[in-house]
């Protein structure tokens, strides 16, 4: 048999782990080999009930553990035995100086800081507490001196070095140099995660501080609104910072990604809520597609208060409902155009209970997305084996910054979190438009904000009526909306994503009987479009803000 290159003979370990899965088994199986096994606090006592001798790290510092554990194994006879260059005579020298004994292997996985922060009770202090020290410095020198010393820092690991030892009696410069790498790339995923968290608390304090109720002057489209719900200029708002990171760990391979031939994964950002963090309850794994089109439904049910479902096909809404039942919201969002619902991601800002579970199996459906289900709507689904039910817990927009790979760099930028009021309107035509009115434009721009550019929406209160999206010119969205319209338009009102450059989109919307419009406003035809409007008797209302969504 072939002897690896540079192979390393185990004598002395230090094993201190936080996820103590397997690691019995792993250290028994390293006394076999004569390895002197050296362990902290609870590691040390957990080895000890399972049979295996050890000595304490203390023993080998000469020194106590104290500060309730934070001081431990930053110390010389630890850090020694792990960076000591073995071939170098000066090393060697300093070693039998100082009683330093060589460490050939070190198994350490760090404090759960992770888990402590997914926990919502969890106090920052805990937080603070299971900021791991002893085990990334370590890590960091096992890793740095890898050319001598073997790092485990994940039990998927422990199976490999013991085939290598058992293979070779010792493990081999390619193991150790591919263990290496994943100890940093542990490290350095572990200080993002706190580094992030930090700056979660920071920029949470700096919003309290400055006072999130505070009242901005805006001024977009040619005009100015004031109010609680305005959003910030660009002066004032939260800009990104000069260095943004965030850290992935990989929970799955995907089948394939957009296309077949297109390799995919989904990573997790540490982050428990939201589609990424939902729990499959029922049907097929999710696929590349099912994970984007449900993050469009989720994020646009999660805009609305009232009980509200949306049917997504290619991250645009097919139909949007609102009721005083999740199954009456169903309905009306099936209602808007129920042949591009076939096949469509589902989703509910509300529990789904078993009278809108029976609706939702009547056709075929990929995945719907809610905050939770009931017992008896979870029984109803399951009889459909390929429905994914995603149960993604309470309904909140997404926080933090939106990032979004382009090729040589990425493009960040702050969500569009803006939820229009009443009051933010500005009523620009001759008729001013009645209550009926006003509730079904806010209905359309909210959904309109979560339409691909250019987006048109036509609606009523509580229901879309029809969808125009991603067209290259925004009178060719009017026209789309209008003719995939299964539900009368007449009677019902018009949301534009962005302002009218010509008069040309109005006149196009009045033939099929629209009473309002709402649109952002701004052009430097606005005149023109407001005259089209006072012409065919619409009323029409500007937002000073618009939504494109590309």
């Amino acid at each position: 048999m072939t002897q690896p290159e540079r192979l390393i003979k185990i004598k002395r370990a230090i094993i201190s782990v936080s996820d103590k899965s397997g690691i019995a088994d792993f250290a028994r199986i390293l006394q076999e080999f004569g390895v002197e096994i050296f362990s902290t606090g609870g590691t040390a006592n957990h080895l000890r009930s399972a049979g295996v001798m050890l000595r304490d790290v203390s023993d080998l510092t000469q020194f106590p553990e104290m500060m309730d554990g934070r001081v431990k194994t930053l110390h010389p006879r630890v850090h020694g035995g792990l960076l000591a260059l073995r071939d170098n005579a000066e090393h060697a020298a300093s070693m039998i100086e100082h009683g330093i004994e060589p460490i050939d292997l070190l198994v350490v996985n760090l404090y759960p800081f992770e888990e402590t922060i997914r926990r919502p009770s969890a106090t920052v202090q805990e937080a603070i507490e299971q900021i791991d020290i002893g085990g990334p410095a370590m890590i960091r020198s096992a890793a740095k001196n890898h050319e001598s010393v073997t790092v485990v820092v994940s039990i998927d690991d422990y199976k490999t070095v013991i085939d290598e030892l058992k293979q070779y009696g010792g493990t081999s410069m390619q193991l150790r140099r591919t263990l290496a790498v994943k100890a940093f790339q542990r490290t350095a995923a572990y200080d993002l995660m706190i580094s992030t968290y930090l700056s979660m608390l920071t920029d949470r304090a700096e919003k309290m501080a400055a006072g999130a109720s505070s009242s901005i002057n805006v001024h977009a489209g040619g005009f100015s609104s004031s109010g609680q719900s305005a959003p910030q200029s660009i002066e004032t708002a939260q800009r990104p910072p000069d260095f943004a990171q965030w850290t992935l760990k990989k929970k799955v391979d995907l089948r394939y990604g957009e296309n077949p031939h297109q390799v995919a994964a989904i990573y997790d950002t540490h982050n428990a809520r939201g589609v990424a963090g939902a729990q499959l309850l029922s049907g097929k794994e999710m696929s590349f597609n099912n994970y984007v089109d449900a993050d469009a439904a989720w994020q646009l049910v999660c805009d609305f208060k009232e009980t509200t479902c949306a049917i997504i096909k290619h991250t645009n809404p097919a139909g949007v409902g609102q009721g005083v039942t999740p199954d009456e919201a169903y309905r009306k969002a099936l209602a808007t155009d129920p042949v591009s619902a076939f096949g469509g991601i589902v989703s509910f800002n509300k529990p789904v209970d078993e009278t809108a579970a029976r609706a939702l199996v009547e056709i075929f459906t990929e995945v719907v997305i809610a905050p939770s289900f009931s017992d008896a709507a979870l029984e109803v689904l399951k009889t459909k084996k390929n429905l994914r039910v995603l149960e993604a817990g309470e309904a909140k927009p997404a926080e933090g910054l939106e990032y979004r790979q382009i090729s040589g760099g990425m493009l960040v930028q702050t969500r569009d979190l803006h939820r229009l009021t009443r009051n933010d309107l500005k009523f620009v035509s001759g008729r001013r438009p009645t209550d009926d009115e006003i509730e079904a434009m806010l209905f359309a721009w909210t959904v309109c904000k979560h339409t691909k550019s250019n987006a048109i929406v036509y609606a009523r209160a509580g229901q879309t009526v029809g969808v125009g999206a991603g067209q290259m010119s925004r009178v060719d969205s009017v026209k789309l909306g209008a003719m995939r319209a299964q539900l009368p338009l007449k009677g019902s009102v018009l949301a534009s994503d962005a302002f009218f450059p010509f008069r040309d989109g109005i006149d196009e919307a009045a033939k099929n009987g629209i009473t309002a419009v709402i649109q952002p406003g701004g052009s430097i035809k606005d005149s023109e479009v407001i005259a089209a409007a006072d012409e065919h008797g619409l009323a029409m209302v500007f937002t000073g803000i618009r939504h494109f969504k590309h």
